[in-house]
């Protein structure tokens, strides 16, 4: 008698306690498709010559970060420079011709008060001082213009981001319109592509689950990303749409993100990873009743992992 008592009391001994429980069910989880995706700016602008010239500034590289209205190059035009002095010229003779027709008017007033002028002169010298200052206005008018076409030359941010590219070099002639450099907005997200026949199941304002970056330094858990725009026009077979998810940075585009997207919902049997013990290469569970039972796991979930084989609805799995 004693010796089986003592084998039983040793079993007892060997046997962990149980640091919890859970009951198998079978329940529906999303079926997830691991598809790419690629970080892209929301909005692409290009910063365009406003003005014909050669580039003399090249202020930005690729990788740069720009605030809107930032110079980014200056164009100069030679002939604007030529303008703009034959403008002062101008104005300098609109001037002269004012202060001889002020000197005029003046020496007409004083004729007629004295009796020895006529009106008509007085009214003449009147017409001619009125047409000297309009013409030098006109003439400080277009001086402005010249001058604004001169600050033209400044290629200017239209927006907040990072430079993508540069098309241009120092000493390049552009015409009015070419682009001198792409910015990306400051706002990133992932672009995925889809197959067609799952795009059905995607909308608005899903969940994602985004995998680690390639560029990631060490292991990083995965994250949630939400749908926040599918767009209506299928390319290639593949519906795209774009992924918000925090923490996606603002330099490289169009690195590739592994993502995980629902494409529909199956039934399941779920346990937490830490019922799961794993010996000799093999998968186990260890039941209510003691029984270690080899189990298939499949795909993690939020909650758990999927087992595919090996235990039975109803089941208490403990660990």
């Amino acid at each position: 008698m004693r010796a089986p008592l003592l084998a039983a009391l040793a079993l007892v001994v060997a046997l962990p306690a149980a640091a919890g429980e859970v009951e198998i069910l079978f329940k529906r989880i999303d079926d997830l498709k691991a598809v790419g995706a690629t970080v892209e700016s929301v909005d692409q602008v290009l910063a365009r010559a406003r003005i014909s010239g050669t580039v003399a500034n090249l202020l930005v590289d690729e990788g740069d970060k720009v605030q809107a209205g930032q110079k980014i190059a200056t164009i100069g035009d030679p002939k604007l420079a030529l303008a703009t002095a034959g403008v002062d010229a101008r104005l300098r003779g609109a001037e002269a011709e004012r202060d001889l027709a002020e000197i005029e008017f003046k020496r007409a007033t004083e004729l007629l008060a004295k009796g020895v002028g006529t009106k008509a002169r007085l009214d003449d010298a009147r017409t001619r001082l009125d047409v000297a200052g309009r013409t030098m206005a006109a003439i400080r008018a277009e001086k402005m213009v010249s001058g604004e076409r001169s600050s033209e030359g400044a290629v200017l941010a239209p927006s907040g981001g990072r430079v993508l590219k540069v098309h241009v070099t120092e000493g390049t002639v552009v015409l009015p319109g070419e682009t001198i450099a792409t910015l990306a907005a400051e706002n990133y997200v992932l672009r995925l592509a889809l197959p067609e026949r799952h795009a059905r199941f995607m909308k608005v304002g899903d969940s994602v689950l985004v995998g680690p970056r390639s560029l990631t330094i060490g292991e990083a858990p995965p994250r949630l990303g939400t749908v926040r725009q599918v767009y209506p026009r299928i390319e290639d077979g593949r519906v795209m749409a774009d992924v918000a998810v925090e923490g996606l940075g603002d330099f490289f585009v169009g690195e590739r993100v592994p993502v995980h997207v629902s494409t529909g919902q199956r039934l399941a049997a779920v346990v937490p990873r830490e019922a799961v013990a794993r010996r000799f290469g093999l998968d186990s569970v260890r039941l209510k009743d003691g029984t270690q039972v080899v189990v298939q796991l499949g795909a993690a979930t939020p909650d758990g992992v999927e087992v595919l084989s090996g235990l039975r609805e109803a089941d208490v799995v403990v660990w």
